[in-house]
């Protein structure tokens, strides 16, 4: 019988390969993705705690490595580790929602992840990686396909009611989180109430989780 290690490869190997959002668009053939696909994520047979992100910026995009931008760091300030830590897929798994950059809207801001990913490959990554024991659900269309039903509208009641999902008898615990771009900056300022209370308990589960 396989490892859990080698039933991973053709998930992964599969997942590179993806260009649904390219050759078959759920919203039709004017919402094709209008780059070539490049799916980033992490899978590991080994981590407790998978990143829940939303999809790869155009940084992200271009060198294949997630979270390697501002919103890395401050997520990495966050959870109070190094680059090395953070990118050893023994402690941490990243799966965005979306695997590849999805593209600008008109403002300039990227767009949300593609409609395709999620229903096509999220339970798959969810039935190969069992082991995971906490899921930082980073965003709100991470939240609520992790929540389900029990995702409110609002990400930050959702974020604000964090102790309840933390905490739930049944199934993997989730942690909701705002995303870490500067653009939250002005969210974090009117919600100190995330860095005194969420953070405290989110850097004394990933010390207690990570090898």
């Amino acid at each position: 019988m396989p490892n859990a290690e080698e039933r991973l490869v053709d998930l992964r190997a599969a997942i590179a390969a993806c260009r649904l959002c390219r050759d078959d668009p759920a919203r039709g053939e004017g919402h094709r993705l209008p780059h070539e696909p490049r799916p980033v994520a992490v899978l590991s047979a080994n981590a407790r705690i998978l990143i829940a992100g939303q999809a790869p910026g155009l940084r992200v995009h271009e060198s294949g490595l997630p979270f390697n931008d501002a919103s890395g760091d401050r997520l990495r300030q966050w959870l109070a580790v190094d680059r090395e830590t953070f990118y050893d897929p023994s402690n941490f798994a990243i799966v965005p929602m979306g695997f590849c950059f999805p593209g600008y809207d008109r403002h300039g801001s990227d767009l949300p992840p593609r409609a395709e990913c999620a229903p096509r490959w999220r339970h798959r990554v969810m039935n190969a990686m069992p082991q995971i024991e906490l899921v930082l659900a980073v965003g709100h269309y991470a939240q609520r396909w992790h929540l389900g039903a029990d995702c409110p509208e609002s990400m930050t009641e959702t974020v604000r009611d964090w102790r309840r999902y933390a905490a739930r008898n049944s199934g993997t615990a989730v942690l909701p989180m705002p995303h870490p771009s500067w653009r939250n900056t002005g969210w974090l300022r009117k919600n100190p109430w995330f860095e005194a209370e969420l953070l405290p308990f989110l850097r004394g589960r990933v010390e207690a989780l990570i090898c």
